[in-house]
C-alpha cells in the first residue's frame, strides 16, 4: 500500500479577500460632474467605514493603488467569516462607483500558521504558554495587523508536484529542513519586509496567496530574489502573478482618480493604518507558504509618472532649443520627441542615423530625425507625431553608438486637458466617420468591412525583423500573461510568406485594454513600426482561414492578386502573412498613397472575381480593418 506522507498541523485564522479593480476610464471621464462627485462621496464614506471594521467585530481593511496594467484599485480585506467577505462584495456593488468598475481579479484565502519546527509544533499539541512569544507570534499571523507601510505586493503560489520535484512526496523532516532555512532568509529582513500569508487549498485556484508590506519596494525585490537560490523555492516553488501598489487613505479617492499626487510621496511620510493599529512585526520564515516569489490596470499616471511627465517637457524642449532644432520642424500639440546624448564621433553618429532615418520616413508620424553637436557632445533628435511612436524608435536610438539614457517627452504646443479631450473626440467621431463610410461603400460591393469578430474587436499589429523563433518565444510569453483577461482574444504571430518581416497581431475587446497592451507590444525584440503607422492608406485583410486542401491554391492565387496590383496605380506594397502556428490563418496587409486607390482596386472585376473564388477555399469569410 503507498505510503501517505505527514502533513503539518495548520490553524486558520481570519478569512481574506483580495479585490482588484480595474476603472473604466472612458466611463468615468463621460460622466456628468455631479455623478462622480456623488459616487466618490459615497465611495469614501464605503471604504472608511470598512477600514473602521464597521461591519465586523474585528479585521481590516486597506485601499491601494495598482501600479501597472493589471488593476487600477486593490481592497484587501480581513474578516472572521466568509459571511463578512460576502457581504463586502455585495454592499460594494451597490455603489455608484462600482458601475464605473470591473472585477480584474479576485483572491480568497484564509491566514494560516503551520507547525513545521518543534516549537511550532508545541503550540498546536496545546504545550505553550498562551502569553509565550511563540504563541503572541502565531496569533500574529492568524490575526496580523496590516501595516501602514508604503508598499504592498502580492502573488499566488503552489508546491511544485513534477515527478522529480514533488515537495509533497518528501518526507516530514525533509519539509522542515527546506523551511527552516527559508525562514532563515525572511528574518534577515525584519523591521523592513512584512508578510501575511494566506492558504487557498480548496479555496481559490492556487494553495497560498502571499501579501508583503514595505516602505521601500527594493527590499521586496532583495528579499525575493536572495529567495530565489533556496532550494525550498528553486526547487519545489511555482507562481503565478505578481501585483503591486501603494497604500492610498480614502479621502484620497477623489486625488486618485483625477491623477493627482497622493500618498506617502506628496506627503512625505505614510498613510494611517486602515484598521488604525500599529504595523505588523516581521516574520520571515515557519509557514508552509512563506514567501517565495516576487511581484509587481491602467489609469491616470502615479505620483513618479506624473512629476516625470512634467518635468519632460521642459527638458526635452530645451534640449531642442540648444540643439537648434525647435524651429525647425511643425512641433503640433501632442507632439513627442526623444533627445539622445552620445560621445561618439559627430561624424560616427551621423552616418548611423542616416541608415536609421531611412526606415523612419516610411512612417507618417515621423516628424524629423537630426544630429547636432552641443557643448563638445553629440547629439541625435528625433520628433515623432504621438508618444507610442516616439517610444518605438527610442528603443533604436538607444543602439546607436555611444548613446546615454534618452530622455523623451512631449515637446508640441500646450493643450488643455478639455481641449485635448475634446481634440481626442473629434479624431474618434472623424475616424468612426470614415469608417463608417468605408464600410457602407464596400457593403455595396458585398465586401464585409467591419472590425475583427464583429464590431466589439480592436486589432493592434506591430512589425517586427527579429529572427522568427526569438520573436514567436517572445509574443507566446507576452500572449500567456494577456490570457489572464478576460479582455484578450488572442495574440498571434505572422510570417511573412515572402518576406523577412514578421507582424504580430493582438486582439482585445476595448479599446482601453488594446492601448495598454500596446505598451508591452512595443518592447518585443527589433520592432520596426505599428500597422496605423505606415505612410500612406492601410488596409488589413483579416482571419483568411484556409481549407487545408486549398492552402497552395490560395498562395498562388495571391501571387496572381499581387502581380495586378503591382501594376494598379497608388499601389505600394501587398504581403501575405502565415499564423506560425496555424498556417491556415492568414492576413493580407497592403499600403496604398491613399483611400481612392485602394476603393479602386475593390471596385475591380479583379477583386471581384478573387472574392467570388474565395468562397470555395476559405472556411469562414475575412474581415477588411481600415488604418488611414
Amino acid at each position: 500500500m503507498p505510503t501517505t506522507r505527514d502533513p503539518p498541523p495548520t490553524e486558520e485564522g481570519w478569512f481574506a479577500l483580495h479585490d482588484f479593480r480595474h476603472v473604466d476610464w472612458d466611463a468615468w471621464e463621460a460622466a456628468p460632474e455631479r455623478d462622480r462627485e456623488r459616487a466618490l462621496e459615497e465611495a469614501v464614506g464605503h471604504v472608511e467605514s470598512l477600514a473602521a471594521v464597521e461591519d465586523a467585530d474585528a479585521g481590516a481593511t486597506a485601499l491601494y493603488s495598482v501600479v501597472g496594467h493589471k488593476a487600477d484599485l486593490l481592497l484587501v480585506h480581513l474578516r472572521p467569516s466568509t459571511a463578512d467577505l460576502d457581504a463586502i462584495e455585495r454592499r460594494f456593488e451597490t455603489t455608484a462607483l462600482a458601475r464605473y468598475t470591473d472585477r480584474a481579479t479576485s483572491y480568497v484565502s484564509v491566514t494560516e500558521a503551520s507547525g513545521y519546527s518543534e516549537r511550532a509544533r508545541a503550540y498546536f499539541d496545546g504545550d505553550l504558554d498562551e502569553e509565550s512569544g511563540l504563541a503572541r507570534y502565531i496569533r500574529s499571523r492568524l490575526y496580523p495587523d496590516v501595516p501602514d507601510w508604503e508598499h504592498v505586493c502580492f502573488y499566488p503560489m503552489d508546491k511544485r508536484r513534477d515527478p522529480e520535484q514533488n515537495w509533497y512526496d518528501l518526507s516530514f523532516e525533509e519539509r522542515a529542513e527546506h523551511m527552516d532555512a527559508h525562514g532563515e532568509i525572511g528574518r534577515d529582513y525584519g523591521g523592513r519586509v512584512t508578510q501575511m500569508i494566506t492558504g487557498s487549498i480548496g479555496l481559490d485556484d492556487w494553495e497560498w496567496g502571499v501579501t508583503l508590506w514595505a516602505e521601500d519596494l527594493t527590499d521586496v525585490k532583495d528579499l525575493l530574489y536572495e529567495m530565489r537560490f533556496d532550494p525550498s523555492t528553486s526547487q519545489f516553488a511555482e507562481f503565478g502573478p505578481f501585483y503591486v501598489g501603494r497604500r492610498v487613505e480614502p479621502a484620497d479617492l477623489p486625488a486618485l482618480l483625477a491623477g493627482e499626487a497622493v500618498g506617502a510621496d506628496e506627503a512625505g511620510s505614510s498613510p494611517a493604518s486602515a484598521a488604525g493599529a500599529p504595523a505588523a512585526s516581521a516574520n520571515g520564515g515557519g509557514g508552509e507558504g512563506d514567501a517565495e516569489g516576487g511581484g509587481t490596470g491602467g489609469g491616470p499616471p502615479t505620483a513618479d509618472a506624473e512629476a516625470a511627465e512634467t518635468a519632460a517637457p521642459e527638458d526635452v524642449a530645451g534640449h531642442l532649443a540648444r540643439l537648434g532644432l525647435a524651429d525647425e520642424w511643425d512641433l503640433e500639440p501632442g507632439t513627442h520627441a526623444v533627445i539622445c546624448p552620445s560621445d561618439a564621433d559627430a561624424q560616427e553618429l551621423a552616418d548611423a542615423v542616416e541608415d536609421l532615418r531611412g526606415n523612419f520616413e516610411h512612417y507618417d508620424s515621423h516628424v524629423g530625425t537630426a544630429v547636432r553637436a552641443e557643448s563638445g557632445q553629440s547629439a541625435v533628435a528625433s520628433v515623432w507625431e504621438t508618444e507610442r511612436a516616439a517610444s518605438t524608435a527610442a528603443g533604436f536610438l538607444a543602439d546607436l553608438p555611444g548613446v546615454e539614457e534618452p530622455i523623451q517627452g512631449p515637446v508640441g504646443g500646450e493643450a488643455t486637458e478639455s481641449g485635448a479631450a475634446e481634440e481626442r473626440a473629434g479624431a474618434e467621431e472623424d475616424g468612426e466617420a470614415a469608417s463608417a463610410a468605408i464600410r457602407e461603400e464596400l457593403a455595396d460591393l458585398d465586401v464585409y468591412a467591419g472590425q475583427p469578430h464583429g464590431e466589439d474587436v480592436y486589432a493592434l499589429v506591430v512589425y517586427s525583423e527579429a529572427p522568427l523563433a526569438e520573436l514567436t518565444e517572445a509574443v507566446a510569453d507576452l500572449a500567456e500573461g494577456f490570457d489572464r483577461y478576460d479582455t484578450h482574444e488572442g495574440t498571434d504571430v505572422y510570417a511573412d510568406t515572402d518576406g523577412d518581416t514578421a507582424a504580430v497581431v493582438s486582439l482585445w475587446a476595448t479599446a482601453d485594454a488594446a492601448d495598454t497592451a500596446g505598451d508591452y507590444l512595443a518592447d518585443l525584440p527589433a520592432i520596426v513600426g505599428w500597422a496605423d503607422e505606415r505612410e500612406g492608406f492601410g488596409t488589413m485583410g483579416m482571419f483568411y482561414t484556409v481549407k487545408p486542401e486549398h492552402r497552395a491554391d490560395f498562395v498562388e492565387t495571391f501571387g496572381e492578386v499581387g502581380g495586378l496590383l503591382a501594376d494598379m496605380d497608388g499601389h505600394r506594397e501587398t504581403s501575405l502573412l502565415a499564423n506560425v502556428e496555424d498556417e491556415n490563418d492568414m492576413f493580407i496587409a497592403s499600403q496604398w498613397d491613399s483611400k481612392d486607390d485602394a476603393m479602386a482596386f475593390f471596385r475591380s472585376e479583379a477583386f471581384s472575381d478573387t472574392v467570388e473564388w474565395g468562397r470555395d477555399v476559405l472556411a469562414d469569410r475575412p474581415r477588411h480593418v481600415f488604418l488611414a
